[in-house]
């Protein structure tokens, strides 16, 4: 059958839309690219918790397919909402790369070496809180525009270190791009690492896309997904939330706080994988009764103010 994919025009998005091509390819399936700018590659001036979060990475694709214009879009699963407009679906989560952030730099080895008052570039408020609990003298700078735009910044010098996901610096060959890459010891966003296809809700397409579930991702992200949307967070709220399937147990790392550092909520859970459709809501249930949902009302109003 014709599957014609949405994508975003950046390279990292590109890279994933050409990956899932080549499967579907090599299944028998001829394979159309549309390719479009959405409002988040648009406005790079502000940062993306004024203007709707990462939804906006994805609305343009939605409409494309709502419209009748594609059939399905590759995804940053970390990147879409936990909610899908009626007619559209999570079809599928695919194998999983490195779930980590990482700490680009020209002049710094890891993070420790970094100086005060050091000059870090990055988007997320995620990190932003959890970089800030470690270290309160940074000076956090808001980092927009695809990831090649990103490093040359970094290489021009407006930053000491910029801070991205490890999957996307995989699967972009970054390394040789700058002088050091250190893995951080940060709790990821919902989905890190997995690429989630969106597709339109008709069984044909759904049935085409079943091949590239991955079983440990779909187990892990499903946690995740849900801890988030139990909190009502999105896709940028300061949340950190990671589950790890080892064999038939399943640690859960989660963090919420503001987006200065200055409050954390923390915690670890271990979950048996048969109550892995449960695990996300019971463990957001515990961080609301330690009074996330006040943190993260704090945060928001924290976060206007960036």
């Amino acid at each position: 059958m014709n599957i014609r994919i949405a994508s975003r025009n950046s390279a990292l998005a590109l890279w994933q839309t050409y990956h899932i091509r080549d499967l579907l390819l090599a299944l028998g399936h001829s394979v159309e690219i549309i390719t479009m700018k959405t409002k988040g590659d648009v406005i790079l001036d502000t940062p993306l918790a004024k203007i709707g979060g990462k939804g906006l990475f994805t609305k343009e694709l939605e409409n494309a397919m709502l419209e009748g214009r594609a059939d399905i879009a590759v995804h940053s699963l970390k990147d879409v909402p936990t909610t899908f407009p009626n007619g559209l679906k999570l079809a599928c989560v695919c194998s999983r790369e490195d779930v980590s952030d990482a700490m680009l730099s020209m002049k710094f080895k890891s993070f420790n070496e970094l100086p005060n008052n050091a000059k870090i570039g990055t988007t997320s408020l995620r990190r932003r809180m959890q970089l800030l609990a470690l270290r309160p003298d940074l000076d956090i700078i808001s980092l927009r525009g695809n990831v090649n735009s990103r490093i040359s910044k970094l290489r021009d010098g407006e930053f000491d270190a910029i801070i991205l996901a490890v999957a996307g610096i995989n699967r972009l060959n970054l390394s040789k791009e700058v002088n050091y890459i250190s893995p951080l010891n940060t709790i990821a966003a919902m989905g890190q690492g997995a690429l989630g296809i969106e597709a339109i809700d008709r069984s044909d397409i759904l049935e085409a896309m079943e091949f590239l579930n991955d079983e440990k991702s779909v187990i892990e992200t499903t946690i995740e997904r849900a801890f988030v949307h139990k909190l009502n967070g999105g896709c940028q709220a300061p949340i950190g939330v990671n589950a790890s399937l080892n064999g038939d147990k399943i640690i859960v790392k989660a963090i919420l706080g503001t987006p200065d550092g200055k409050e954390i909520l923390r915690d670890e859970r271990l979950f048996d994988k048969s109550d892995y459709k449960v695990a996300g809501d019971i463990l957001a249930d515990e961080f609301i009764n330690k009074g996330a949902k006040e943190i993260l009302a704090r945060a928001e109003e924290i976060a206007s103010r960036i």
